[in-house]
């Protein structure tokens, strides 16, 4: 099974990224995300056996204890760099997250997951860029939007999801949940 840990979105923010993409979606053909799978992920575990499945939850329970963390979903950009971008994505800020990545990786890492190379850059993936494109009438949109905020909420929680692959698009399953001190 594919697997990773995540945040949920609040119902009010994913709203906010829906009419956002409705917006967006008419000016150009890329891969955009459905808005019932946005998430912020926290680590791509990957491949995982079946018959290994309680020892990781045990160790995802087994995190240190930490407050629930505040989340703001603002911003717009593209990666690697807006010259050849590869995933347009909305970005956030979340004090505490750094650190339950970091300690999530170490965790997963002493299973044998293979550790993260890569600073946390913590986002959401609005859409998939596979071609080259024009993608001058999306910037065009986006400097002609009012404001760039999409909202704030508290996260109570973080969660382990399945990822299968399907024809129409990934769909995610909720396996676990850990949650913060409230």
């Amino acid at each position: 099974m594919r697997l990773f840990t995540a945040l949920d979105l609040a119902p009010g923010v994913v709203a906010n990224l829906e009419r956002l993409l409705a917006q967006l979606r008419p000016t150009t053909r890329i891969q955009w995300s459905p808005p019932a799978n946005l998430h912020v992920t926290t680590k791509f575990i990957g491949e995982w056996p079946d018959e290994r499945l309680a020892e990781l939850k045990t160790v995802l329970g087994a995190l240190p204890a930490r407050p629930a963390i505040p989340v703001r979903i603002h911003h717009l950009g593209f990666f690697p760099n807006p010259h050849a971008p590869r995933i347009f994505w909305c970005g956030l800020e979340a004090p505490g997250l750094a650190e339950l990545a970091g300690e999530t990786d170490r965790a997963t890492a002493a299973l044998g997951v293979a550790a993260e190379t890569r600073a946390f850059s913590p986002h959401l993936t609005l859409a998939r860029i596979k071609d080259r494109l024009n993608l001058q009438p999306l910037r065009e949109a986006i400097a002609g939007l009012p404001e760039l905020e999409f909202g704030d909420f508290v996260a109570a929680g973080f969660y382990l999801y399945q990822s299968q692959l399907r024809p129409g698009g990934s769909v995610y399953t909720k396996l676990a949940e850990f949650p913060f001190q409230l």
